[in-house]
């Protein structure tokens, strides 16, 4: 394995690829451009660290495969070249800066039949697992996903760095096509949008509102759902999930008829609380031990190209939505 790209997130793949040796796995390299992080991962993790990827590849590392982890803008060309070299690979979310570059991405790997497999960290998360299988049919979604500011991802907006982590989700659990998008955002501390809000209808009838902010007080990863008759909520940090459900046979009358008589002790009669069983891990962790099971067996990973580009394609729809309404609303003042 090799990691392409050692910043914030970079690191973590190299922390988890070293723990994966007992599974067969053999860190061998690293790219990184920067002299003085390259050097810092070499006396960490003792192993070469070279300036680009043609150093790495000419070096005769035998490599299977790699994590993509630079900048977004660089994605579609560093994964270019180790899918053409026949290096399996797992980018990092988004998995490209444009359409075009996504496409030409995804023709890539299946022209030279390597794994392409893109880094949707939460559909990994233990508490989406759990619930995935038990979905019957979402009709709202409501997601936050605040964080405090940090100057990691500045090269993209709130949208591409944190929104689209649930644009990925959503579009997964609603299976359907996006009918309507009309969005809101700012920028406060960087030149690109900080904080937006947006509202997507599907041609299901369903609905999805989204909030991301990387100027919040406070860190907030949830996901909340409306099915016929039933409430989900989902917290992604704490890879939790609870599910409120509706006795079949429930009425209102006979409710409050049954919780006058107990004085509501017990809450609303007709009314189930249960937390599904979940099974405990590292995110990262299980996106990567499924990309390494997807490089041996050859099988499609569980989030592919395509799967990526879609989520794409909403996030710059959405980018679209909230230029139209910064023009509208005459904020041109507000963007640099």
């Amino acid at each position: 394995m090799a990691v392409a790209g050692t910043g914030a997130f970079g690191r973590n793949h190299l922390r988890v690829y070293r723990e994966l040796t007992d599974q067969g796995v053999t860190l061998a390299a690293a790219i990184e451009a920067d002299a003085a992080r390259a050097a810092e991962v070499e006396e960490q993790y003792g192993i070469p660290v070279f300036a680009s990827v043609g150093a790495a590849l000419s070096a005769d590392l035998h490599l299977d495969a790699a994590s993509v982890a630079v900048p977004t803008v660089h994605h579609a060309a560093v994964a270019s070249e180790l899918l053409k070299a026949g290096v399996d690979c797992l980018v990092e979310k988004p998995i490209a800066g444009t359409l075009p570059e996504a496409d030409a991405l995804i023709a890539t790997a299946a022209h030279n039949k390597r794994i392409l497999q893109v880094g949707h960290l939460e559909r990994f998360n233990p508490a989406v697992v759990a619930m995935e299988p038990k979905l019957t049919r979402p009709m709202f979604f409501e997601t936050h996903r605040l964080s405090v500011f940090t100057p990691r991802s500045l090269d993209v907006d709130v949208v591409l760095d944190l929104m689209i982590h649930d644009l990925d989700v959503v579009l997964a659990f609603s299976k359907s096509h996006v009918k309507e998008v009309r969005a809101v955002g700012l920028p406060v501390l960087s030149e690109k949008v900080d904080i937006a809000n947006v509202r997507v209808e599907f041609e299901s009838g369903c609905v999805a509102n989204f909030t991301a902010s990387r100027v919040s007080t406070e860190r907030v990863r949830k996901l909340r759902f409306f099915e016929p008759r039933q409430y989900v909520s989902i917290d992604y940090a704490r890879r939790d999930v609870l599910v409120i459900a509706v006795d079949p046979e429930f009425s209102i009358e006979k409710a409050m008829a049954l919780g006058a008589a107990s004085g509501f002790q017990d809450g609303l009669p007709g009314l189930s609380f249960t937390k599904p069983e979940i099974v405990p891990g590292e995110p990262l962790r299980l996106e990567i031990e499924s990309f390494l099971h997807a490089v041996r067996t050859r099988q499609k990973p569980r989030v592919t190209g395509e799967q990526a580009r879609e989520a794409l394609a909403l996030a710059l729809e959405i980018q679209r939505g909230m230029a139209e309404h910064a023009k509208r609303a005459g904020l041109g003042d507000f963007f640099r």
